[in-house]
């Protein structure tokens, strides 16, 4: 299970940094809902990693400097996959959301609501990306394991 996770932040990973890429060598073409929604995508990775660990988290709609993104988005990535190999997925974290409601979820949860959330948000930004007149990626998983 464990394995098949890591593979999943692995996917993930890998088309957050290639829309970061791509929004980059579009930018006067992105409007400033794809640049919210990018900076969205990585920062709830921050924000579900952080409650993991309990640390402190992004806001989630905060607008990162844009040179930023790559390096939280591969820090994001290795504490994840840190969290997958040294954490029992099981254990129940508690934790209040961003208007201070508080809820309790496992571990597990927590981790693939990151990877479902990203997915999609990549979706909202390709749709985005494509009414502005960029050619948006395609990035199913089945595309990524081929």
């Amino acid at each position: 299970m464990n394995e098949k996770l890591i593979d999943l932040f692995e996917y993930t990973h890998h088309y957050n940094r290639e829309i970061i890429k791509l929004i980059a060598d579009q930018i006067l073409k992105v409007d400033e809902k794809t640049i919210s929604l990018i900076n969205h995508t990585i920062n709830a990775q921050q924000i579900w990693n952080s409650r993991i660990l309990g640390e402190q988290p992004f806001e989630v709609w905060q607008i990162n400097t844009f040179d930023d993104l790559q390096e939280i988005n591969h820090h994001n990535f290795m504490i994840s996959t840190q969290i997958v190999q040294n954490f029992n997925l099981d254990n129940r974290i508690g934790y209040q959301n961003s208007k201070g409601t508080k809820f309790e979820n496992s571990i597990f949860e927590m981790l693939f609501h990151i990877i479902n959330h990203s997915t999609y948000h990549r979706g909202q930004i390709n749709s985005l990306l494509k009414q502005n007149g960029i050619e948006p990626l395609l990035t199913d998983y089945i595309f990524y394991k081929r």
